[in-house]
């Protein structure tokens, strides 16, 4: 049996700016947004190639401190396209950094240890690691 993750909850603080982020920003396409009823909507974004999305919201959603989730990561098969990516959109991201070795050679030297970081403007934080072997490219 597989067993996919298909959704992680994000908290925000104002889901029109996340949205706005996640979507302008970072080029996640909005699966939908509804709105349930009066305080409750949930709006779904999901990564370009990705088979996870991540959904924002109030009422319909656990309630949880915004910008309490750290860690959230991203692959790409080239970081340093990402990198330039996130800074022409105006996102703040760190450099390249070199987190570890390989241990066997890699046609990348950046392959599973190169990685980028940034936050949402509620502070959760997001990692982006190079992980070539996954797959081409997709424009964001």
């Amino acid at each position: 049996m597989n067993w996919t993750l298909e959704v992680v909850i994000v908290p925000v603080s104002d889901i029109d700016r996340a949205k706005d982020f996640y979507s302008e920003r970072l080029g996640f396409t909005v699966d939908h947004d509804t709105k349930i009823g009066d305080g409750m909507r949930i709006v779904q974004l999901t990564p370009p190639g990705s088979g996870c999305s991540i959904v924002i919201g109030e009422g319909a959603v656990p309630k949880m401190e915004p910008g309490s989730v750290k860690g959230l990561q991203l692959v790409v098969p080239d970081i340093g396209q990402a990198h330039k990516e996130l800074m022409t959109r105006g996102v703040a991201v760190t450099d390249v950094q070199v987190l570890g070795r390989n241990p066997s050679p890699t046609p990348d030297p950046l392959d599973n240890v190169g990685f980028i970081f940034f936050e949402d403007p509620d502070g959760n934080s997001w990692g982006v690691q190079q992980i070539s072997s996954r797959g081409e490219s997709k424009p964001a």
